[in-house]
């Protein structure tokens, strides 16, 4: 497979697809192909589901350019492994569910297949997507394509890494506390978490994580994004949160620029630090939005440290509600489950309701700007192994003061993006982060298509790309 062709745009895959100017077959073995080269260096990859890839891609080469044929008919895709796919095993990253092979497709994995996507496996995650770091102790860690002795992220770190190695052309992923815009930083491509209610969760998780958590995508063209969001958004009966229909297809959207934006702009955190390449990013940025006629000014989040202990408390009850044996728990979580399990209900509910409570002040101060942009993490990416070892305090502090602004918007339910729009002294990417009003992707991918055709990212390659 042709390195531009790895590369190139999922829509324009799926073009090539219906005009027959390449077979689905061809797609799916030539990806396979890079995955079989280049994956043993970065372990992106927990489970290939290689043969039923094949046997669908032959299916959808020989209805291919057939009128009625889906929007991505024969197009590779990956899946998250905290995604329930039926037929293919599903991990989480544990060794509690290690042989765990579901018979049904969560609703997002239903409507990728519905849409013609061919799934070639399931990608790395940390161990129930609990840490910013994809180790898990069953799979190995992942690595980052940039610099295989970092992190690419977690906890769709797995997505990512395969992503920006161009082992596959767009990925899903999903996000509670910076799950997508994380690793997007990382790895140097463009990761979107919707909108609270866009996508559903059904039929298993409803709301265990107070609305913290949503799939999404990641990808290196905004306009794959906004079309696979399209192919992913819409209500589930029974879903305990929805966001309002958009007025046309998100994919409209990344090809139109935006009118002049009041752009809010946060260069400190009260929590977390941020080193100082990051925040060069978010200058150099905020330089280019003015430039595109976009009035920038500063913004201060009103976030104190009670936010982020709420937070803490709600995502170790979240673990502790896991059904698995806590013996085969890694020790970050084990030590979560067992904080978890001695939270009251009244001590939960108390925590939920300071969050949305914080979450309206965060959103009244925010909504004097049409987006809010901030740098993606506090610093550049992590080595393998450096929040290895610690105990939970010490764990829950250093994740803290790395994934900086990202929990903000899973708590708010706002949609954020992460723009790969700056490069550390080393040669690693650095995220942008830009968070949107209450379902308001369309502006986000308004302006994420303006700036990509204003400074394309999709060009750069990690080595051996």
């Amino acid at each position: 497979m042709e390195p531009d062709l790895a590369f190139a745009p999922a829509v324009a895959l799926a073009g090539m697809v219906r005009d027959r100017v390449i077979s689905p077959v061809e797609l799916v073995d030539g990806y396979l192909d890079r995955i079989d080269r280049i994956d043993p260096h970065l372990n992106s990859f927990v489970t290939l589901d290689a043969d039923r890839a094949r046997d669908a891609a032959r299916a959808a080469e020989a209805s291919a350019g057939r009128p009625g044929t889906p929007a991505f008919h024969g197009v590779p895709i990956a899946i998250k492994d905290l995604h329930v796919t039926a037929g293919l095993r599903t991990t989480f990253g544990s060794k509690a569910l290690a042989d765990f092979v579901p018979d049904f497709d969560e609703e997002s994995v239903r409507r990728i297949r519905a849409a013609g996507f061919v799934i070639l496996g399931k990608t790395n995650v940390p161990e129930f997507g609990s840490l910013p770091v994809t180790e898990p102790l069953l799979h190995g860690p992942c690595r980052n394509p940039w610099d295989t002795e970092r992190t690419p992220g977690g906890s769709s770190g797995g997505a990512a890494a395969a992503l920006a190695a161009g082992l596959v052309p767009v990925s899903q992923g999903s996000d509670g506390g910076g799950s997508l815009r994380i690793p997007a930083s990382n790895c140097g491509v463009f990761g979107l978490k919707p909108a609270r209610g866009r996508v559903s969760n059904a039929p298993l998780f409803g709301d265990r994580l107070a609305g913290l958590s949503t799939t999404g995508v990641l990808a290196r063209h905004v306009v794959d994004a906004a079309a696979l969001l399209d192919v992913m958004a819409g209500y589930a009966p029974g879903d305990p949160h929805w966001a309002p229909p958009p007025a046309r297809p998100f994919v409209k959207e990344s090809a139109t620029d935006p009118p002049p934006l009041r752009v809010g702009v946060v260069t400190s955190f009260p929590l977390a630090p941020f080193q100082r390449e990051p925040l060069a990013a978010v200058e150099s940025a905020a330089g280019l939005l003015t430039d595109l006629g976009h009035h920038v000014e500063p913004f201060a989040l009103p976030v104190d440290a009670g936010v982020a202990e709420h937070f803490k408390l709600v995502w170790a009850t979240g673990i502790a509600a896991l059904p698995v044996d806590r013996a085969l728990l890694e020790p970050f979580n084990a030590g979560l489950y067992d904080r978890g399990g001695t939270v009251s209900a009244p001590r939960l509910l108390q925590a939920i309701n300071a969050l949305q409570l914080a979450s309206r002040t965060i959103v009244g101060a925010s909504l004097a700007f049409d987006v809010v942009v901030s740098p993606t993490l506090a610093e550049p990416p992590l080595h393998i192994g450096e929040m290895r070892g610690l105990d939970v305090d010490a764990t829950l502090a250093r994740a803290a003061a790395y994934v900086g602004v990202t929990p903000v918007a899973n708590i708010t339910g706002q949609p954020s993006m992460s723009l790969p729009l700056g490069w550390s002294v080393e040669g690693l990417p650095i995220g942008v982060m830009v968070t949107g009003r209450p379902a308001g992707e369309a502006t986000l991918l308004r302006l994420a298509g303006q700036v990509q055709r204003a400074a394309d990212w999709s060009a750069a390659r990690p080595p051996g790309g």
